[in-house]
């Protein structure tokens, strides 16, 4: 079990890693940037990750925390299933106005390292694939089909990539609007549906 100091070093480095790799790119920064900005030694860097793969996969667990955190400060206020959808975006709203927005990390990690490291494609997808199961399990929770999850976390993934390479500000405001259209008219499917199911034959069979 590692040490509370041994923690404490890790977590520094795991910081300074993520500010290097996502504002320079994670094949621009060499561990001797890592180790300047952590403050820290090569020695202790590399006895805790003996390996640059193993510092960017921890990078990554370190940004999955991060994304968690957003998406559930912006629920918290929500009451509904549909609310707590359509809070994703504003989640993301506040997100890409920071300066140093420089658009998903995952995505970002995968079009540097997805073709050559197996630990960070299975990093990046383990994430994709963990919002998309909580966008479906709140799909289903509103009662609609779970195709509308995967049509919402399009929305979600495309207005990340717009918004980094654009800067546009008002690339949010319009995908909560379509996700607005999306879920209305999935709802109104639902209930023609319901309705359907529940309609007695003319013939009275």
């Amino acid at each position: 079990m590692a040490s509370s100091d041994d923690q404490a070093v890790r977590a520094t480095i795991v910081a300074a890693a993520d500010r290097l790799y996502y504002a320079r790119g994670i094949q621009n920064v060499g561990m001797d940037a890592v180790r300047a900005e952590a403050g820290s030694s090569l020695k202790r860097i590399y006895g805790l990750f003996p390996s640059k793969d193993l510092l960017v996969a921890a990078v990554l667990d370190h940004r999955t925390a991060m994304w968690w955190s957003g998406v559930d400060r912006a629920a918290a206020g929500a009451q509904t299933p549909r609310e707590q959808l359509l809070s994703v975006f504003d989640f993301l709203n506040s997100w890409f106005r920071q300066d140093d927005f420089r658009g998903c990390a995952f995505i970002n990690s995968f079009g540097e390292l997805g073709a050559t490291s197996p630990r960070v494609s299975e990093k990046v997808r383990a994430q994709k694939e963990s919002f998309h199961s909580y966008v479906r399990d709140l799909v289903r929770r509103a009662g609609l089909a779970d195709g509308v999850a995967l049509q919402v976390t399009l929305l979600v993934e495309g207005a990340q990539t717009v918004a980094a390479i654009t800067r546009d500000r008002d690339v949010v405001p319009q995908a909560r609007r379509a996700a607005v259209v999306l879920l209305d008219a999935a709802a109104a499917e639902a209930g023609d549906s319901r309705a359907g199911q529940g309609a007695v034959p003319a013939d009275g069979r």
